[in-house]
């Protein structure tokens, strides 16, 4: 276990950097969360590493583009899909509706850009 006041770039590269010298070999996925440097202190460990974006950071940080009179149709939209069942129909049901969702927003947008609204 490791322990930093701060956990930046640096830090996780000393931490890959002492797992590299306890004899890790490779990283095939590093599923991140978005720390500025942290891809880079990956690669420099370990240089063929994968490198995703957490899903979970990726839809928190999509929803800031969300208008707030929006916002509570479409966080519950997310939230059946994040709670439906293994079986797909329901899922891609509320991926469905999800999308419809944005749709409807990017159209509202549009327009209130090409009518000077924005």
């Amino acid at each position: 276990m490791w322990i930093a006041e701060n956990e930046g770039a640096k830090f996780w590269l000393s931490v890959l950097t002492e797992l590299q010298s306890r004899g890790v070999e490779q990283i095939l996925i590093a599923c991140v969360d978005g720390l500025s440097g942290f891809p880079d202190a990956i690669h420099a460990a370990f240089p063929e590493t994968k490198i995703q974006l957490c899903i979970i950071h990726m839809v928190g940080n999509s929803l800031k583009y969300v208008p707030w009179k929006d916002y509570k149709a479409i966080t519950a939209d997310l939230k059946r899909i994040y709670q439906s069942a293994t079986d797909r129909k329901p899922a891609l049901n509320s991926i469905v509706l999800l999308i419809n969702g944005m749709i409807n927003i990017l159209v509202s947008v549009s327009h209130s850009v090409i009518t000077g609204q924005i």
